[in-house]
Parts: structure tokens; C-alpha cells; sequence
């Protein structure tokens, strides 16, 4: 325990820290089960507006494909139809992928909260300098979270719908998805595109305890371009300006990291110095 904390956050027992992380996750789950009722409520809306709108033409993502096919001649680019149908297979299908979807929407919803939760119960644990380093890191994750579900919806999602609804092996193949399998993929491409940008948050803490330096990052950064670009190639549809839509953020939260990363021991070295200086006094 920090020497520089409260007597009281001192004094307290496993026991007691047992019972606060539980009153947190008790409020975090709370807000995520009152995200989820009102998504519930309002399901039929979010369905139709929401969850099936990158499965329509008129989709703002294809409306600025378009826009950027006739400006650069590229006719190919506007989507004219998206030919599949959704289904459901099986008697509990729907309602199950009402729930989940509800359930999503409600942690996309509350997630700010939950962070804050979180940050609440790993703050009393920190050093004043390492508390003062880390301000803003609730807003900071919750942004990149936005960031990165938007990037899923508008870029993956419509782009992916797009490559696999027009995809045919023979003409005798009519595509005609299960309602399991769209929403899952879905909800796949939304919430790991929330997660996948984190990836400064988690080179900010790794750098922190020594794990990750930037000299690593930047003797491996012609690998981490390939496996992106791989990444690309494979949820997109077979052209190049595509797969450089997807690959492109990608790559730039790498730089992004690695330039975190290098601030981060910058500000380490400096605080070393500082302490060898008290030292010495």
C-alpha cells in the first residue's frame, strides 16, 4: 500500500476491499441492466434503424463511397443493391438475438460508468505522481471505445455486408442469412473495433511497468503493418482502396502508441532523475 495515501484507505482490510469491489460492480451492472431495458424497449426501432442499416444501400458509408467513386472515376464503388436476405432459423432466434443485441447495446451505453467504476476501485491504490499521470484516463479509454465501435458501424460493418452479400460461388446459391449470424457478426465487428482501439491505453500501462518500450514497437513495426494489412485484406471486399480504409486507422494507432509509448519512458527517466536528486540531497 502507498505510503502517500489517506489513514483510512490504509487501514483497510481484504475483506473490505472484497466488499467495495462488489458494491462497484453492483452499480456497474446496474447501469448496464438499465441500458439494456431501455435498448429492449425500444428494439423494433434499433433493429430497423440501426442493426440492418449498413445492410441498405442508403447507408451513409456507401452514399460517401459513391461520392468518392465518381470523383475518382471509379463507378465500381457505388453500391447498388445488397443482395441477401435475413432469416431466422430457429423458434427462439429472434427473441435471442433481442436480448443480446439489448444486452450490447446497454454495455456500449453504460460504458463510461463502468470505467469509471473501475477507476474508482483501482485509484486509492495509486501513487499521487502515478494518479496525476493517469488523469483523464476514464474519458480517454470511453473516447477511444466511441472511436473505435464508430469505426466498426460505419467502415466494417456495411463494407463487410457488402463483400459477403454479393459473394457467389453459383448462380444456384441464393444468400440467405440467419438472424444469429448477422446480429453475432455484428455485435463481433462493433464491440471488438471499440476494444481493438484501446491499444494505446494498453501501450500507455504496459509501458508504465516496464513490459513494452517503443524501441520494441518501432524494431517490429514493419510486422505489425503486415499483419494489419492481412487483417484488411480479409473483412473487406477485394479492392485496394477498401482494404487501405480499413488498414489505415490501424496503422495509425500503432504510430499513435508508439509515440505514447516513448512519452511514457521520457516521463519515467525524468522522475527516476528526480528521485536520485532527493537522494542525494
Amino acid at each position: 500500500m502507498p505510503l502517500d495515501q489517506p489513514q483510512e484507505e490504509a487501514e483497510m482490510s481484504f475483506l473490505d476491499h472484497l466488499e467495495e469491489l462488489r458494491w462497484h460492480i453492483v452499480r456497474s451492472l446496474t447501469a448496464i441492466a438499465v441500458g439494456m431495458v431501455v435498448a429492449f424497449i425500444f428494439s423494433s426501432w434499433i433493429f430497423h434503424n440501426v442493426i440492418f442499416a449498413p445492410a441498405r444501400t442508403d447507408f451513409p458509408t456507401f452514399h460517401a463511397l459513391c461520392a468518392l467513386g465518381e470523383a475518382i472515376g471509379n463507378p465500381a464503388l457505388c453500391v447498388q443493391e445488397i443482395p441477401f436476405k435475413v432469416q431466422s432459423r430457429y423458434m427462439t432466434g429472434q427473441f435471442t438475438m433481442q436480448i443480446m443485441a439489448s444486452f450490447v447495446i446497454g454495455f456500449i451505453i453504460a460504458f463510461p460508468y463502468v470505467v469509471w467504476e473501475l477507476w474508482r476501485f483501482i485509484k486509492p491504490g495509486l501513487h499521487s505522481h502515478e494518479r496525476n499521470n493517469s488523469r483523464g484516463a476514464v474519458s480517454a479509454i470511453s473516447l477511444l471505445f466511441f472511436m473505435g465501435s464508430a469505426f466498426g458501424y460505419f467502415v466494417l460493418c456495411p463494407l463487410m455486408t457488402w463483400f459477403f452479400a454479393s459473394y457467389s460461388i453459383s448462380d444456384m446459391i441464393v444468400n440467405e442469412f440467419d438472424i444469429t449470424s448477422y446480429v453475432s457478426t455484428f455485435v463481433a465487428l462493433v464491440f471488438g473495433s471499440g476494444l481493438l482501439f484501446q491499444l494505446p491505453v494498453v501501450v500507455y500501462f504496459l509501458t508504465r511497468i516496464g513490459l513494452l518500450t517503443p524501441q520494441f514497437m518501432r524494431t517490429y513495426r514493419k510486422h505489425a503493418i503486415i499483419v494489419i494489412l492481412i487483417i484488411g485484406a480479409i473483412v473487406t471486399p477485394p479492392d485496394p482502396l477498401s482494404q487501405v480504409l480499413i488498414s489505415l486507422p490501424l496503422v495509425i494507432l500503432y504510430e499513435i502508441s508508439i509515440f505514447i509509448s516513448a512519452y511514457v519512458v521520457r516521463q519515467n527517466r525524468k522522475r527516476e532523475e528526480e528521485e536520485l536528486k532527493a537522494e542525494r540531497l
